[in-house]
């Protein structure tokens, strides 16, 4: 089966890219696996590709390369439309919804096509319109999956979680004195409260150290925020990287002081590091995947609430035996993330879908 996966970028430390790599590397042991790129920003993909997928990309953006139209959107969406016109492949998969409408715009008809969503639909217009056309739309958590099923009608919504990167993980030892956390330094991630919440730890238990990885817009004002507390011997910018899960293994503890947590990537491989997650009980945050007292802690948003996740983790780096116990849920909650498992749901629906077609 000849199956593509449509992204937007292969660059950057993104959920969603990662996501589609890790699915893209295990389905190719059994199809004919090829990732789309919308634009090529950098000459290598920002996480590993298994070797057996094959890349290509719509418009070439990288520094240097030659160009026979000027760029821009117009051109690049002309572009796209061309590229699936002329797709050959038997599954199509649009990794953002506004690929995923020229999907079910331009992509051949005896294609199947499919949307893969993690977020609140966006402006409704042109999703109400062109995703009937669809065979079928994928969420990564049930709430989302609800979300989308009132927004359409006629059109299948299955619920199929995000997979880990290919196995064996890493696994802490748990006796490193180390809390760390990773994704996009973005507003909606609320680093800021996680370094407020560290200045208290750093305090009270001030052999243990906040080890930050990723990079973004909030880079400046988070580093200015750690000057401003003192907290420059306790917190650390560790950049980026391709190997969040082997880096989550180091640590003992995983936070999240994300408002939203539309992706849980970070989540995912802190669990499959064998890490236990303290985050905030949000809407749409850590809790579609950590199980309070079981796979990590969920601290409740609102007044105090810094004070309240201070404690929290506090409380967790002093009772060891809590923490391995919250280890062991960890790694049986990331179980249903494997890229096997995944794959073969992926597999089945595709099969499915293609018969009712």
């Amino acid at each position: 089966m000849r199956i593509c996966l449509l992204v937007p970028s292969l660059s950057g430390m993104r959920g969603d890219v990662r996501s589609a790599v890790n699915l893209a590397g295990e389905l190719a042991g059994r199809h004919d696996v090829e990732i789309l790129s919308l634009r090529r920003h950098e000459e290598r993909p920002f996480f590993p590709v298994e070797p057996g997928v094959t890349l290509s990309w719509v418009v070439d953006t990288e520094p240097g390369a030659r160009h026979l139209l000027p760029q821009g959107q117009m051109r690049t969406e002309v572009a796209l439309w061309r590229r699936l016109r002329a797709l050959k492949a038997d599954v199509v998969i649009g990794f953002r919804p506004g690929l995923s409408v020229q999907v079910a715009r331009h992509a051949p008809r005896d294609t199947v096509r499919i949307a893969r969503e993690w977020g609140r639909p966006p402006v409704p217009g042109p999703i109400r319109r062109f995703y009937p056309r669809l065979d079928a739309v994928v969420t990564a958590t049930e709430t989302s999956r609800r979300e989308w099923d009132r927004l359409l009608d006629g059109v299948e919504i299955k619920l199929i979680p995000d997979a880990l990167p290919a196995g064996p993980w890493p696994r802490s030892r748990m006796d490193n004195r180390i809390v760390a956390a990773g994704g996009s330094w973005v507003p909606v991630k609320a680093y800021d409260r996680l370094i407020r919440a560290f200045a208290t730890v750093a305090d009270k238990r001030p052999d243990w150290r906040l080890r930050l990885y990723g990079g973004g817009p909030e880079d400046r004002r988070l580093r200015a925020l750690v000057q401003d507390l003192n907290l420059h011997n306790h917190v650390y910018f560790m950049g980026l990287t391709s190997d969040l899960t082997g880096e989550f293994a180091k640590a003992s503890v995983v936070a999240v002081t994300s408002r939203a947590e539309t992706l849980g990537m970070s989540v995912i491989e802190a669990m499959a590091s064998g890490v236990p997650v303290i985050g905030f009980d949000s809407p749409r945050g850590p809790g579609e995947f950590v199980t309070d007292g079981r796979s990590g802690v969920l601290v409740a948003e609102g007044e105090g609430e810094i004070e309240a996740y201070a404690s929290a983790l506090l409380a967790l780096i002093d009772d060891e035996r809590r923490r391995r116990e919250l280890a062991v849920g960890a790694l049986e909650a990331a179980a249903a993330h494997a890229a096997p498992s995944v794959a073969e749901q992926w597999e089945k629906l595709i099969v499915a879908t293609s018969r009712s077609a």
